[in-house]
């Protein structure tokens, strides 16, 4: 019996990848960058099944490219803001995500990168390997307490609770916005108040990001954004890279508009080694990184991988997001 032909645009966990190769014809890209465009799109011909990573645009040019036996588009991410999810839904064809799996492990960068530029531990590491560190001075390397602090959060889905679970363990005042309430019950749970984003803002000495990528949400935190938050105030971004203007960000962290910043998305992404944002002593850029440990990557590996297998099989995938397709064939 023939197998499904798939083709895979990173290497992924085994975790992941090795159910795929037992039960598919595999043509994985083993490259550490992304496949180019054009390489994608002569790839993706005669496919049945495509298993995609944030770096691979899938849009109806490559959809065309793939042709109709295409069953499946199997994205290694929660977000999915690289997919044209419309056009998969004309087309009949099913599309998945990873959601769930990388919650608390995003929570905990989020969480990693407030305390590092709050502390300025960067800045206090190269300070040392760079021999500066003569003495203890009683100026030296001054950041913002953590501990009693208010955390406002940008987005109270999954992530943004867990990042709220965190700020409470450090007596942490917490606010949110979102345009969908908490239930009263959780709220009282996280001691998590829903205020407007301008207040949240204003009264915020964090402030972490936490929402999908829209047209609503693009370049939300901009310079009059930046502007109403406090000078002492630390942003902290590991959502998506264009919810933050970065040329406003530079110009507010440079100016002592606020304190610091910790990124683990950027716009443009990857960022440059030369790109301002990086030679700022206070802010903090990692390479987006929040899902990376070796436990959420495997399971991130394994939903991807059964979201293509299914596929491929005519089977509903276990997490969809475009179920509307699946009422459209009944």
């Amino acid at each position: 019996m023939t197998k499904p032909r798939v083709l895979v645009t990173r290497v992924i966990p085994d975790a992941g990848l090795d159910p795929v190769r037992e039960a598919c014809d595999v043509d994985l890209w083993t490259d550490e960058l992304p496949p180019p465009r054009e390489e994608l799109l002569r790839r993706v011909a005669g496919v049945d099944g495509l298993l995609s990573l944030l770096t691979d645009r899938v849009d109806d040019e490559l959809l065309d490219a793939a042709g109709p036996q295409l069953r499946v588009v199997s994205n290694f991410a929660v977000g999915f803001d690289n997919i044209d999810v419309p056009a998969l839904t004309r087309r009949g064809i099913p599309g998945g995500n990873t959601p769930g799996v990388l919650t608390e492990t995003t929570a905990d960068l989020a969480f990693t990168l407030l305390m590092a530029a709050a502390r300025r531990i960067p800045e206090s590491v190269d300070y040392v390997r760079d021999g500066h560190w003569k003495t203890w001075g009683p100026m030296l390397l001054m950041g913002v307490d953590i501990h009693g602090a208010t955390l406002g959060i940008v987005g109270f889905g999954r992530i943004g609770r867990e990042m709220a679970r965190r700020g409470r363990g450090f007596g942490m005042r917490i606010l949110y916005h979102d345009v969908h309430p908490a239930t009263p019950e959780d709220e009282a749970e996280l001691g998590a108040t829903r205020v407007e984003l301008d207040e949240l803002l204003r009264a915020s000495d964090f402030v972490s990001l936490h929402v999908n990528l829209t047209d609503e949400t693009h370049h939300l935190i901009d310079a009059d954004a930046l502007r109403a938050m406090k000078p002492t105030a630390v942003l902290v971004n590991t959502s998506r890279g264009p919810v933050v203007d970065p040329a406003a960000l530079e110009v507010a962290l440079r100016d002592g508009e606020i304190f610091a910043a910790g990124l683990d998305v950027t716009e443009p992404e990857p960022l440059p080694a030369d790109h301002p944002l990086v030679g700022l002593p206070n802010c903090v850029v990692v390479p987006h990184i929040a899902s990376a440990s070796r436990v959420t990557r495997d399971k991130m590996a394994r939903m991807a991988a059964d979201n293509l297998l299914a596929g491929v099989r005519g089977e509903r995938l276990p997490t969809p997001i475009n179920p509307e397709v699946y009422d459209e064939r009944a």
